[in-house]
């Protein structure tokens, strides 16, 4: 009887396990490095196109484009990620995502060298996010996806978009630039 037991316990923990819902992302490419999304705050994907400059941005917003009549910042994930500016190629697009800015939904898109595929990540595939050593700030990382033999870093888009921070930021650069 004993030696059924830790059996079930086994078959109980790994029944758990399999419930929790992988996470389906959006993989996407900055550099040789893969980062992804949670889908259900992607909206679309768009290629890159006609971009208006805005004066006095900090240097990771792109600038903004007009998505049927709405205007939309876009952000430069190379230059966000303290990186120098992305350099627009063949596969370079847009993704647009909601964001949260007081209670209200907000649309921004993100500007990635290309974007490769929607995958489902299980529950048990996503580590922390490391404590040294990555490309990104840490509280920008949601976690850590294992994809076959290689990670995707999971990006948080409250923290990494925080449409709040980066407002602090532009105007911030406005009163550097003003000075």
């Amino acid at each position: 009887m004993s030696s059924t037991q830790p059996m079930q316990a086994r078959t109980t923990a790994s029944a758990v396990v399999a419930a929790e819902p992988a996470m389906q992302c959006l993989t996407f490419l900055l550099g040789e490095e893969a980062f992804a999304l949670d889908i259900r705050s992607v909206r679309e994907i768009i290629q890159h196109g006609q971009m208006t400059p805005v004066p006095l941005m900090p240097n990771f917003v792109r600038g903004v484009i007009n998505l049927r009549g709405a205007v939309v910042p876009v952000i430069d994930l190379h230059a966000r990620f303290s990186r120098p500016a992305a350099e627009i190629g063949k596969k370079t697009c847009i993704v647009i995502f909601d964001s949260m800015r007081d209670g209200e939904r907000v649309e921004l898109g993100l500007m990635v060298d290309a974007v490769s595929e929607v995958i489902d990540i299980a529950a048990s595939d996503i580590e922390p996010p490391p404590n040294f050593g990555a490309s990104v700030r840490r509280d920008f990382i949601r976690g850590m996806g294992k994809v076959g033999s290689r990670f995707v870093i999971i990006l948080d888009p409250d923290k990494a978009f925080d449409v709040t921070e980066m407002a602090s930021l532009c105007e911030a650069s406005q009163t550097t630039l003003a000075n």
